[in-house]
């Protein structure tokens, strides 16, 4: 595929990228929208990219597995995938090379929660959150401390980083790019701009995709990775679990940004932000811009909000205003944040909300649901349109709404 940096530049090739690689959701049917109140309970809601485990799951569910144990069998499938990108083995990794992993969970009959963040070498950290929950006196464990009680309960280090995410994390690092300097909250945001012009003009994507040859990158893999240099993915996944006896859990799973700062936390291992559940309401999770997430503490403001007579898809919706209202609607920004809300009232009514419609045309965000029969349905949108990845190759005003 060639490419000038003129087209680049403008935007085709954005299109390009964006249809080949990155959160992908296969062939699986998407309905057109949310039918917003289960057929019946047991019911299961979890971000898109758990639809390919909601059968397991559901059937661990109905044969009278604790709702805890339902969700980890949704949230250990991409977990376990080297070919998942976004969490567990093969996560793509932190700025030196090394995979850190993020986890929470909330268990609804005995009201405890479990988090740990930044972990090294251990695969299901959302069993390792589960584990803090059962077998200490504390509720988040970090870092060196994580891995270690993690060894103590068991559990296998081993290496996770595969050599795919390797390759694509070594030809980030020819590129030089970095999370140094200000971010989109920074009122000196747009000093970042200036550094990556300049770099568009060094790095066309022909240099990036000889880069990747040169790096061994099988071909059908090169553009994926090249756009993943330019735009550092976040990948998440959520599940909540109502059960037929009113029993919630919810977990969220994480490798976090990739390219971040050795020891960043998201909102996943957050208790409040990536995951909240509460036994008498319901059960929230997120997927998406993390630290615009923690800021607005949006798990529990969503089950809040429940609790306080909002349905699902309005408490949902007021999370997002506040993401909103915390850039006083400034539209120039918030085209680069993206939000995504994934929500279970213990009534069995859910909804799923995210702040954009989706990535680009043809990739909405969706909500996995299993309530008897699996399926994918959209999110309900704040607005309408695709959010823009950052950092931005072009100058804000370049860039169309």
């Amino acid at each position: 595929m060639s490419l000038s940096r003129r087209d680049f530049v403008s935007g085709v090739a954005l299109g390009a990228l964006g249809s080949t690689a990155g959160r992908a959701l296969g062939a699986a049917t998407i309905e057109p929208q949310q039918r917003m109140k289960a057929a019946s309970t047991p019911i299961i809601v979890a971000a898109g990219n758990g639809r390919p485990y909601l059968e397991r799951a559901y059937a661990q569910l109905k044969a009278g597995a604790d709702t805890l144990e339902s969700a980890i069998a949704v949230v250990t499938g991409p977990e376990d995938d080297p070919n998942d990108d976004s969490v567990g083995l093969g996560g793509l990794p932190n700025e030196e090379g090394v995979v850190e992993l993020d986890a929470s969970c909330m268990h609804g009959p005995s009201r405890r929660a479990g988090s740990v963040g930044g972990v090294r070498n251990i695969r299901n950290v959302s069993r390792l959150a589960r584990e803090v929950m059962l077998h200490s006196g504390h509720v988040m464990l970090v870092g060196e401390g994580a891995e270690r009680f993690a060894l103590a309960r068991g559990f296998v280090r081993e290496n996770l980083l595969t050599e795919a995410s390797r390759r694509t994390w070594l030809l980030w690092k020819e590129t030089h790019s970095d999370w140094w300097g200000p971010g989109l909250a920074d009122p000196a945001w747009k000093e970042r701009l200036r550094g990556r012009r300049a770099a568009v003009e060094l790095e066309t994507l022909e240099r990036l995709q000889v880069l990747a040859a040169d790096l061994g990158i099988p071909p059908g893999e090169r553009l994926a990775a090249a756009h993943k240099v330019l735009y550092p993915p976040t990948g998440t996944i959520h599940c909540s679990v109502l059960a037929a006896n009113g029993e919630m859990s919810g977990i969220t799973t994480t490798s976090g940004l990739a390219w971040k700062l050795p020891g960043r936390c998201g909102d996943t291992p957050v208790i409040g932000a990536g995951c909240y559940t509460d036994q008498d309401v319901g059960s929230a999770g997120a997927t998406g811009s993390g630290e615009e997430n923690i800021k607005v503490a949006g798990a529990h403001t969503i089950v809040e909000n429940m609790r306080h007579g909002l349905p699902p898809l309005e408490a949902g919706m007021d999370a997002l205003k506040r993401i909103v209202r915390n850039y006083n609607g400034d539209m120039e920004r918030l085209r680069y944040v993206d939000m995504t809300y994934y929500i279970l009232r213990k009534d069995g009514a859910y909804a799923g909300v995210s702040l954009w419609t989706g990535y680009e045309p043809g990739r909405p965000h969706t909500i996995a649901v299993h309530d008897g029969s699996a399926r994918l349905e959209k999110t309900v949108s704040l607005y309408e349109g695709a959010s823009q990845e950052w950092p931005p190759l072009v100058a804000p005003s370049q860039v169309p709404l």
